[in-house]
């Protein structure tokens, strides 16, 4: 007999208490039995400023009842456009809490992406660092659904703009009384909404929900994630606009954890800065950002104290940084994937008993991995006939992945055909990636679909040629794309951004790499620059490159 749906009709529900997942919740829980637990901010005033867990639930209730008087509804979007820091973290909180949704917004993408992803959230009122201003004066005009500018500076420091309806973020909060009692709705009412990075036309919007919020961070404090406690001080260095910190806001109060906010402070020494006054133990980041401050520790001879876990997402991770941290700073770097539309983290690999006894090599093999997938989380590798492939470590296929926290349609349901019904009904997300998945469930992201190398009908790994070109210590950052080739359709084309006074030329790239890659992967050509193109979130932009690139090889022949 076959079991389907109607089969359980009547089938009888069991008798517990039923409580939907509301992120006010988190606050409260945090407030209630880790109200000392602070949260450390560096702010666009220049200082550090310091409160609890007690404190930010006031506040994010002064600023909820600001925001009812100017009269936002259930369902209205209400951008962000800020750095790390604590009223950041109280308009995550305000907005959601009474049932509008916070969408965050990224300020490095270009103007004209900024004005597009307002007008499509169709936003009412924007908060903003005074820093940002500047972006959004120019488009101020075309912003038709904005009532107002909220800036979240101190009163005194009110920058001079020419931004409609400017209103001060803590004179607002001074007219409001800090008691309220969260209004209750369905948990899979929408909570935030955050936008692609746009690397392919314009960014796309992910809409989550407040059950698929709370979720995630259930499942990213556990000990084979995050491993987040109350004991805990943890620094998001990714943005509260990217992703919103990989759900660290949440996932912090959740668990009563230290939670420090490093402004646009993202520079080495005022990350050392920080981790030095609050003994930070874990932090979040992509790896540029480990490379910044690994630099300067090594420039001034400093440690990094108190941190044992760096987690690191983005894009894959070098070996040589895994090697780095381990051997020069005994830290622990965590591989994460995920993506906007995974809220975003989907797999981690975290340390375990079996790592400890494999050799270095090993253990470093499956940290430059993405990990293993998170309890709630299904992925599966797909061939050209859309069929699932095994997971044995070599099968390469189209990466897919379903789950609590992944989303069903983009905002406003556009780009349909990234999702994908197999043959059992399951819907998956397509993520574009090309993925490895071996017996053990370790993730390896071989490439982005449209950045792998096709040549002569094998694949080549840019990013696998990139991490072994970023392991010569004269190499500060490489990229490659696919170029045209009149006989093998495309070849690798290698651009390399050399360490400050080095002087190594191609025949030093080609001899590092004819040990470390397979010889037909070799780039036909090695390009010097002096840097490479980025997309708002730190990857690179390939796209740029291509389309400049695109008929080297050809002309050049």
């Amino acid at each position: 007999m076959t079991l389907t749906a109607s089969s359980f009709a009547l089938a009888q529900s069991g008798q517990m208490m039923t409580q939907p997942l509301i992120i006010s919740d988190l606050l409260e829980y945090a407030a209630a039995h880790h109200g000392t637990r602070e949260i450390i901010s560096r702010r666009q005033e220049g200082d550090i400023h310091r409160y609890t867990y007690r404190d930010a639930l006031k506040r994010s209730k002064q600023l909820a009842n600001a925001l009812l008087a100017l009269g936002v509804q259930p369902g209205d979007r209400v951008a962000t456009l800020a750095w790390n820091g604590y009223r950041h973290f109280e308009c995550y909180y305000a907005i959601s809490g009474i049932g509008a949704i916070c969408h965050t917004v990224n300020p490095r993408l270009y103007t004209e992406q900024v004005e597009y992803i307002i007008n499509h959230a169709e936003d009412c009122y924007v908060f903003l660092d005074a820093c940002f201003a500047k972006l959004l004066e120019p488009v101020a005009d075309k912003l038709t659904s904005v009532k107002g500018f909220i800036f979240m500076i101190d009163a005194d420091q009110m920058p001079q703009t020419n931004l409609p309806n400017a209103i001060n973020y803590e004179d607002l909060m001074t007219t409001y009384s800090s008691e309220l009692v969260w209004p209750r709705f369905p948990q899979d009412t929408a909570s935030g909404l955050c936008y692609t990075s746009g690397t392919t036309g314009n960014p796309k919007g992910v809409l989550y929900s407040h059950a698929s919020t709370v979720l995630h961070a259930y499942a990213s404090r556990n000990p084979d994630a995050l491993n987040v406690s109350a004991d805990s001080v943890v620094m998001p260095v990714v943005p509260m606009y990217h992703v919103c910190a990989w759900g660290m806001p949440y996932i912090a109060p959740m668990s009563g954890a230290t939670l420090v906010l490093p402004g646009d402070g993202m520079d080495g020494q005022s990350l050392h800065e920080l981790i030095e006054l609050a003994e930070v133990d874990l932090m979040l980041g992509v790896p540029t950002v480990w490379l910044g401050l690994i630099d300067y520790l090594k420039r001034n001879n400093k440690r990094m104290g108190s941190v044992k876990t760096v987690g690191v997402g983005g894009s894959a991770s070098p070996k040589s940084l895994v090697e780095t941290l381990d051997k020069e700073y005994g830290v622990y770097l965590l591989p994460i994937w995920g993506m906007t539309e995974t809220s975003p983290l989907a797999t981690l690999g975290a340390p375990t008993k079996a790592m400890q006894k494999m050799s270095d090599d090993e253990r470093y093999r499956l940290q430059t991995t993405a990990g293993r997938p998170m309890f709630g989380i299904e992925l599966e590798i797909f061939g050209e006939d859309d069929q699932p492939l095994p997971h044995d470590g070599t099968s390469r296929g189209y990466l897919r992945v379903r789950g609590p926290w992944v989303l069903t349609a983009y905002y406003k349901n556009e780009k349909p055909d990234s999702f994908f019904i197999d043959a059992d009904g399951k819907q998956w997300f397509d993520t574009g990636d090309i993925a490895v998945i071996d017996e053990n469930s370790y993730l390896q992201i071989v490439d982005r679909a449209k950045d792998v190398v096709k040549s002569g009908g094998e694949w080549i790994s840019s990013i696998d040629l990139e991490n072994a070109a970023v392991g010569h210590p004269d190499v500060k950052e490489a990229c490659v794309i696919g170029v045209r080739h009149q006989k093998w359709d495309e070849r690798p084309l290698l651009f390399i951004v050399k360490s400050e006074e080095s002087d190594i030329d191609k025949q030093d790239i080609y001899h590092y790499l004819e040990s470390r890659v397979a010889k037909w992967w070799l780039p036909d050509d090695i390009l010097f620059v002096e840097e490479l193109p980025h997309t708002a979130t730190g990857k690179l932009q390939k796209r740029t490159l291509r389309d400049e690139y695109i008929d080297y090889l050809v002309v050049k022949s």
